[in-house]
């Protein structure tokens, strides 16, 4: 009886490891427990990638009031910055603007955007005058004081203006890049050392794996 429950055992643990091993090969790759993109990610954030990006409604530099459908229409690095930023933000949106430059030499079509965290200052055509100097497709959006906080607050951005007696106040904010995918949201995100190669690499396998 002994030697019969034995084989049993092995016998139930075989098929249990085979049917295991059946899911695994069959589960799609975005399907439940499923990650499409767990080759590519390299990050990780609290609450998971899902609870950061959000809708949106902001002013691109013509004036224009846009959604974040609209924006993201494409797959796009966005970043949160302000155009009076005097080392930090023309350092990290050139950085994008040479990623975008190395995608599109693989014949991936990647949108910058930059959103200012410093609407009283940040008006639609400065940001339009300084996005175009950074790259002639990135754009630039700004927006009422209460439409830039809600995108703020949706990516998860910290921002806070420093007490000034004059106009020259600065802003210390995060100087996270976001890679947002139309139908996924907010996919990945990049550190301010990470390079553009790494980045359009990065950028490259989530585009292939979408």
């Amino acid at each position: 009886m002994t030697r019969f429950y034995a084989i049993s055992a092995v016998a139930l643990t075989a098929a249990l490891l085979g049917f295991m091993g059946w899911r695994i090969l069959t589960a799609s790759p975005g399907g439940e427990g499923g990650d499409r993109f767990a080759q590519c990610r390299a990050s990780a954030v609290a609450g998971g990638m899902g609870s950061v990006g959000g809708p949106f409604t902001l002013v691109d530099g013509t004036g224009a009031t846009v959604t974040d459908a609209e924006v993201i229409d494409r797959p796009a690095l966005v970043y949160f910055g302000y155009t009076f930023c005097p080392d930090v933000c023309p350092f990290d949106t050139a950085r994008n603007a040479a990623a975008v430059d190395l995608l599109e030499e693989r014949g991936i079509d990647v949108k910058p955007v930059f959103v200012t965290v410093d609407p009283e200052r940040d008006t639609p055509e400065v940001m339009a005058e300084f996005t175009q100097y950074v790259h002639p497709r990135m754009v630039g959006l700004s927006g009422t004081p209460e439409q830039v906080a809600d995108a703020v607050r949706a990516y998860r951005v910290y921002a806070r203006k420093q007490e000034a007696e004059d106009a020259f106040y600065l802003v210390d904010h995060s100087t996270f890049t976001y890679l947002v995918l139309p139908g996924h949201g907010v996919v990945e995100f990049f550190r301010r050392e990470t390079e553009p190669e790494e980045m359009a690499e990065t950028t490259a396998c989530f585009v292939g794996a979408s």
